[in-house]
């Protein structure tokens, strides 16, 4: 028989892609998704990958106990990967509490039903650089402490230790990945990769005219996220559980990221750019810089793409899909 995976969060970037990479190796996926009116909309990534009618979506919420300890029973999952999470930091000032009951005490709840109903599963908790917030180290490990600077950033660091007292205290193999930045076409468009790429292209199909963003000299560690769900599947088959830093080991700021974006339909960054005081975080974290050695050393795992060839495709994606809007 196949192993089975559930995913949290399937129809997000990476849950998408996570799936897509577990089909490839022969598994049966599962994914769990909040019951929406607007599910269609919801599966579109599925849909651009190709893979839809290749998964099972069942109904569930990281805030339902009782659901998720259905769920582990009704699946029997051989490996648990939980990526869903309000995982969007601007909002998480607005909706700290919510932030806080999914994206942190909704951990728990995973967990919890993972211990009660299916212990000697493998699971893989998707943890974030965002946790290091005011850097105390120049570059990031798995030792650096963290000193969170955002509601989502503190709701992650929660995540992040209830999985390793999960893992010392029940003997769960329960991982964390504490991932950098990681893009892609299948990007939301409130993040400031695809916002660049979607405005890009916009302005290229003389569909808009300018970029509107707030602190530019912002520096992150910025991977595909092809790159990192490879990581995650390596992290479930180790012999014993562990967390590790996935990043490229460089930094880049958004002033760069733009210039790649501009540059690849030949158009002039300055001429397009606004600097918006509104759009500034009320706490900032400056630079992200990940030391992604004992990946490399453990899992045999290190990024593959750059940054300026998946700026490009997204671009190139975005481009794509205003194209075919118009027609």
């Amino acid at each position: 028989m196949s192993r089975r995976a559930l995913i949290t969060g399937i129809t997000g970037q990476d849950g998408a892609y996570l799936a897509q990479f577990l089909l490839s190796k022969g598994y049966s996926v599962h994914g769990l998704a909040r019951r929406s009116s607007t599910a269609e909309v919801n599966t579109a990534r599925l849909k651009w990958l190709g893979i839809e009618n290749d998964v099972r979506i069942v109904d569930g919420d990281l805030t339902d106990l009782s659901g998720l300890v259905r769920t582990m029973r009704d699946i029997r999952p051989d490996e648990v990967y939980n990526l869903a999470a309000q995982s969007f930091v601007k909002s998480s000032w607005q909706q700290p509490i919510l932030t806080g009951n999914v994206t942190g005490i909704g951990v728990t709840n995973v967990l919890e039903a993972l211990r009660l109903e299916m212990p000697e599963a493998r699971f893989y908790q998707a943890s974030s650089s965002e946790m290091y917030g005011l850097i105390q180290e120049p570059v990031q490990s798995e030792t650096t402490p963290f000193h969170p600077r955002s509601p989502y950033a503190v709701a992650k660091v929660y995540g992040h230790w209830i999985t390793v007292n999960y893992r010392e205290s029940f003997g769960l193999h329960a991982s964390s990945g504490i991932l950098f930045n990681h893009e892609s076409p299948l990007r939301g468009i409130e993040f400031v990769t695809r916002k660049v790429t979607d405005a890009v292209a916009r302005i290229k199909l003389g569909l808009a005219r300018e970029l509107r963003l707030g602190n530019i000299d912002a520096r992150r560690d910025w991977g595909h996220a092809k790159d990192y769900v490879r990581a995650m599947w390596l992290m479930l088959q180790q012999d014993r559980p562990d967390d590790y830093v996935i990043a490229t080991g460089r930094t880049t700021t958004v002033r760069d990221m733009c210039r790649v974006a501009f540059e690849h339909v030949g158009l002039k960054m300055d001429y397009h750019l606004v600097i918006d005081p509104d759009l500034f975080r009320p706490a900032e974290v400056e630079v992200l810089l990940g030391n992604p050695a004992k990946a490399k050393a453990k899992l045999g795992w290190e990024a593959t793409i750059s940054l300026e060839e998946m700026i490009r495709e997204m671009v190139d994606a975005d481009l794509a899909r205003h194209a075919a809007a118009k027609r």
